[in-house]
């Protein structure tokens, strides 16, 4: 009896080391969140864990391989506008406070946004067009002794100084509409280009900026050199082709910056996928290119995978995706699955380090824009309407992948069964995310494969889907 009580000890103890052993090997669950294109559920996690088995389907499957990784990721986000900062800034402090955690934290329902841009003076969704040197017409001030960011101590400043609180290691782009009008060949805000003989001038500009928002105590990670450089119609906008782009970078911005020990990146174009030309060109520069970090791209042209053509030819180079905006006339099915797809999923198959839609706040009637130019149905993630928050298409769209997927992630391989677009990630903490919309017409099944294992996901036509595990 001694030798069959030991006997069945050792044996329990073996299946309780093999069973332990098994346990620490297997895949855990998947938790997800889910957006319906009829707004039933709005980045809402569901109640179910979806569970890895060995078990394989006849069905699609994408497969998730975190040992084939890609670049980097900076962050997701949106374009801090002035008149989106006037529109935040003007609510009651508490409602503004409970507003931004939710926006730049991942706490509860918040989304987390990670990655700012800014213009550089007015946009043309500022109420009134400024640069940061205005001077009265037939004045010049090529010394700058009248620059000054006094406008964006109104709204935009204190508004970034509590994200910049809440969310030290934001990453902040600045963009500029326009150069003061001085400085240009027409005088004027719209269109227009630099005058050559104030290339340096303007290159110090940037520097002041920089300083400047630094002295206020804010960061700024990168600068582009013009928005839309090749769209001179907007107010405010300049025409800058790709030739005087190189000039002013290679013969002043850069060696300014040097000069200045400025660490902030340089970014080429920010402008259409059409055009790829533009940013090449200028990387083909030997003495542009080593001030250079990368390019950046909108839209609003061409396909987007221009950005792989371009890291192609330069894969030490870098590549943002910048722009993309939403339609107040647009439907919120179609504005979820069209931007999910060609940006969020899209811009970082293609190598963006980032994905920014295009506004942050706009009031009901898509206010404040500039007049002759400015555009007059932009749709914010966030509709203002008096103390009234209400959320919108491309909030999901981006909260679908700034809530989980942080700065320091990194894209690794997944592929694309059918309609099932997707694109997935590995966090500094070692989670896997995994983003897909179903584009086809009909429900789909599928599993989801990683590393061996199985687990079996349903989507609607037209949802989104993060599943993380």
């Amino acid at each position: 009896m001694k030798k069959t009580g030991q006997f069945f000890l050792s044996l329990a103890l073996l299946l309780g080391s093999y069973m332990s052993g098994n346990s620490q090997q297997k895949a855990p669950g998947i938790n997800y969140w889910l957006t319906s294109p009829d707004k039933s559920v709005v980045l809402q996690q569901q109640p179910r864990t979806l569970l890895f088995s060995a078990v394989k389907k006849d069905m699609p499957v994408i497969t998730v391989d975190d040992t084939h990784t890609f670049q980097g990721i900076d962050g997701f986000g949106f374009t801090l506008t002035g008149g989106s900062a006037t529109l935040i800034n003007q609510l009651p402090a508490d409602q503004q406070d409970a507003l931004l955690k939710e926006l730049f934290l991942t706490k509860g329902n918040g989304i987390g946004i990670s990655y700012l841009r800014l213009s550089i003076g007015a946009s043309d969704l500022s109420a009134s067009v400024f640069t940061y040197d205005d001077m009265p017409e037939g004045e010049t001030d090529p010394e700058l002794k009248h620059f000054t960011i006094t406008e964006e101590k109104k709204d935009l400043i204190p508004v970034l100084k509590k994200i910049v609180a809440l969310n030290p290691a934001i990453k902040i782009l600045g963009s500029p509409w326009t150069p003061p009008a001085w400085m240009k060949t027409n005088e004027s805000f719209i269109g227009g280009s630099l005058k050559p003989e104030y290339y340096s001038v303007y290159a110090q500009y940037f520097v002041r900026y920089i300083q400047a928002m630094k002295a206020a105590g804010i960061t700024i990670d990168a600068i582009t050199i013009q928005n839309e450089p090749l769209h001179p119609k907007n107010n405010p906008s300049m025409l800058m082709l790709a030739p005087d782009q190189a000039a002013f970078i290679r013969d002043h911005l850069g060696p300014a910056f040097k000069k200045e020990r400025i660490k902030t990146k340089i970014i080429l174009y920010d402008h259409n996928c059409d055009k790829p030309e533009y940013p090449i060109s200028i990387l083909q520069d030997a003495a542009a290119s080593p001030y250079i970090d990368g390019s950046a791209f909108h839209l609003y042209g061409g396909t987007i995978d221009a950005l792989s053509k371009v890291h192609d030819l330069f894969p030490g180079k870098h590549l943002y995706f910048t722009e993309q905006w939403s339609n107040g006339k647009g439907s919120f099915a179609e504005e979820l699955t069209t931007n999910t797809t060609q940006l969020i999923i899209g811009a970082t198959r293609n190598w963006a380090r980032n994905v920014l839609q295009w506004n942050l706040a706009a009031d009901a009637k898509w206010n404040p824009h500039t007049d002759k130019g400015g555009c007059s149905q932009c749709l914010g993630a966030i509709t203002i309407d008096g103390n009234a928050v209400s959320r919108n298409s491309s909030y999901y769209v981006i909260g679908h992948a700034s809530k989980f997927v942080p700065a320091g992630s990194v894209r690794i391989a997944s592929d694309i069964p059918g309609k099932l677009d997707n694109v997935a990630f590995k966090t500094p903490a070692g989670k896997r995310v995994l983003i897909v919309v179903n584009n086809d017409t009909t429900s789909q099944s599928f599993q989801i494969s990683a590393r061996g294992q199985q687990a079996t996901a349903s989507l609607n036509s037209g949802e989104v889907a993060t599943f993380v595990w």
